[in-house]
């Protein structure tokens, strides 16, 4: 079944393949933004139930006439959400185009009649998009595009094995030293190493189900999963954030191998290595986790509730 792609500033949606990715001529001329706001206002918001018609229309017999409204009437659904991450993204068309992309993936995946109206599955599948785009360049931008970068990004499991070979342990600071690197660059590569969440690949489950296929019907615990989603994707990457004001290092080996640690170390451990007591350690740790707190609170506001558990 074709795909109804995703809309470029400068032209009116078509159906398309989502592979297709805009040129930067295509994203910047006539006025870019501006000319992209001017050209979506043509195409009508739908009522509940003309969003019905069309999925249903599309859902049934791929009607590409019916999809295409679908898309043309939810763009401004895209530019919203789009401007809600403006201040993590200078460039808000890169966020509507990858926006547009989330929304023509919902047109193909929507299930009229599970209860759900379209403009609220979508807006998962646009944060999905948007996040993922956001993340993944604040994660690269400053590292993987380095030649450096790319190549402590394929050694490290190759050192990481023969560490746990050799010591039984292979810690940011072990890999560090074995591949003549700072922490903060096997801590980068770490990170770039865990794959963004997939949307379509199958869960592992009996049923064989994909995690957009488990959304719940019910449209209200629907927004509630997908900003619980957003909010976890806001905080992880602000926590990438705090991690590099760190610069005792005490406080770096803590947080790598103990806050944010799969299989954290003991306290003992690392008194041991830094030479001070496991009471001490918990000390330095307690201040990391109130700082912690006041760094997400300024970044994310006094709504924002965390618990933070302790570890022994």
């Amino acid at each position: 079944m074709p795909i109804i792609g995703p809309v470029l500033p400068s032209a009116p949606p078509s159906p398309t393949t989502l592979a297709r990715r805009p040129s930067a001529d295509e994203l910047v001329r006539a006025d870019g933004f501006t000319r992209y706001l001017a050209d979506i206002r043509r195409y009508p918001l739908l009522t509940r139930e003309e969003e019905f018609t069309h999925a249903e229309a599309f859902y049934q017999r791929g009607d590409l006439e019916a999809g295409k409204k679908l898309v043309t009437g939810n763009l401004r659904l895209v530019v919203k959400i789009a401007m809600e991450y403006r201040r993590a993204w200078v460039q808000v068309l890169d966020l509507v185009q990858e926006g547009n992309i989330g929304l023509a993936e919902a047109v193909k995946r929507f299930d009229p009649y599970r209860g759900v109206r379209f403009s609220s599955f979508a807006r998962f599948w646009i944060r999905a998009l948007i996040l993922q785009f956001i993340l993944k360049n604040f994660r690269m931008v400053s590292f993987a595009n380095t030649r450096a970068g790319r190549k402590l990004f394929f050694r490290l499991e190759k050192e990481r094995a023969k560490l746990m070979q050799e010591f039984g342990e292979a810690t940011p600071r072990l890999l560090a030293e074995r591949l003549e690197v700072s922490e903060d660059e096997v801590v980068a590569a770490e990170t770039l190493k865990h794959q963004p969440l997939s949307l379509t690949a199958p869960r592992g489950s009996e049923d064989g189900r994909t995690l957009s296929e488990t959304l719940p019907a019910n449209e209200d615990l629907l927004e509630d999963q997908i900003g619980q989603r957003d909010l976890m994707a806001t905080v992880n990457a602000k926590m990438a954030a705090f991690f590099q004001t760190l610069n005792d290092e005490r406080e770096r080996a803590i947080w790598t191998e103990r806050l944010v640690a799969e299989d954290p170390a003991s306290l003992n451990d690392l008194g041991e290595r830094f030479g001070i007591s496991r009471e001490r350690i918990r000390q330095v740790e307690a201040r990391l986790k109130d700082r912690l707190k006041v760094f997400l609170i300024a970044e994310l506001g006094t709504d924002l509730q965390l618990d933070v558990a302790q570890r022994d």
